[in-house]
């Protein structure tokens, strides 16, 4: 029984960080405004009408690309030490 009443503080803080985190997050979400915003509804900063979904399926290439840039870039970080 002492190796609980060693921890009951740390089970206690548990508790309120989580009840605390739990209350924040559905009070973020009671207290939202969901109507839309006209402005994020509008065109774009170009000018044109959106006409094709934005979920379009890239070429396997521009991964590789951004990938073998993101190693390179860490490879030149550590040049400089």
């Amino acid at each position: 029984m002492t190796f609980l009443q060693n921890y009951i503080l740390l089970i206690y803080s548990i508790i309120l960080i989580l009840s605390l985190g739990f209350l924040i997050f559905g009070l973020f979400f009671l207290l939202i405004e969901k109507s839309q915003d006209i402005e994020k509804l509008s065109i774009y900063e170009c000018g044109f009408e959106p006409f094709e979904d934005i979920r379009l399926v890239f070429d396997i290439k521009f991964y590789l690309v951004a990938i073998l840039f993101i190693v390179f870039d860490l490879e030149i970080i550590f040049l400089f030490p």
